[in-house]
């Protein structure tokens, strides 16, 4: 089959509009997931074993099982528990709990890389828990690992074609029912493809100008 350029110029807004929503999902769920991961990370490292091993049980299990059966669990198991939300909103807290588990080992990372003396000064200093973390953990802590967190936005990016198991018209989904409608395969998922790459590129772009920004405002 031939690319056919005018075919492609026709269905480029109804795939624009589609990606809007791939964007949408996937930002909304990152910053689920680094704030999510970050408070994780922090309650895991609590003194309380009550409140530890529960939080280590639920970022395990979270790794350890499908995206795809949390999402079917939170559309299809929650709404007869009385708690529903739209197909996207599922989806987005969907990624957002499944790569915050991911995010919290990688805050765990960052902070237990940080030199065992500064927790004893801050000891000594008679710092509060709270000023503990804000002024001294997560300044040190979180710069170093800017890198792994732009790999899981890239990777979310990549998973946000799941959502359409619940009804969700991303992109390829929308590429998927217009190569069934027409009968044009080429033209819908070439461009999809494109999308992914120019996003992909993107983010890992804009996550390693962050990363540089950080390394000199930290000098």
């Amino acid at each position: 089959m031939i690319f056919d350029w005018k075919f492609a110029w026709q269905i480029a807004p109804t795939l624009g509009e589609a990606l809007v929503v791939t964007v949408q999902a996937t930002v909304l769920g990152m910053l689920i997931a680094m704030s999510l991961g970050l408070a994780l990370a922090v309650a895991r490292r609590s003194r309380s074993r009550l409140v530890s091993w529960p939080i280590a049980l639920f970022i395990e299990f979270t790794r350890s099982t499908p995206l795809l059966v949390q999402i079917y669990f939170l559309f299809y198991v929650l709404p007869a528990a009385g708690v529903r939300f739209s197909p996207l909103a599922t989806g987005i807290v969907a990624l957002g709990v499944h790569y915050s588990a991911y995010c919290s080992e990688v805050y765990r990372a960052g902070i237990e890389g940080i030199p065992k003396g500064q927790w004893e000064a801050a000891t000594a200093l008679n710092l509060s828990r709270w000023h503990l973390w804000r002024d001294i953990v997560v300044p040190q802590a979180i710069p170093p690992v800017v890198p792994a967190l732009g790999n899981y936005l890239v990777a979310m990016f990549k998973d946000t074609p799941l959502l359409s198991a619940i009804t969700v018209l991303e992109v390829l989904q929308t590429a998927k029912i217009i190569g069934s409608e027409t009968f044009r395969y080429v033209e819908p998922l070439t461009i999809t493809g494109a999308l992914f790459l120019v996003l992909s590129l993107g983010s890992a772009t804009l996550i390693r100008r962050v990363e540089k920004w950080l390394k000199v405002r930290g000098a």
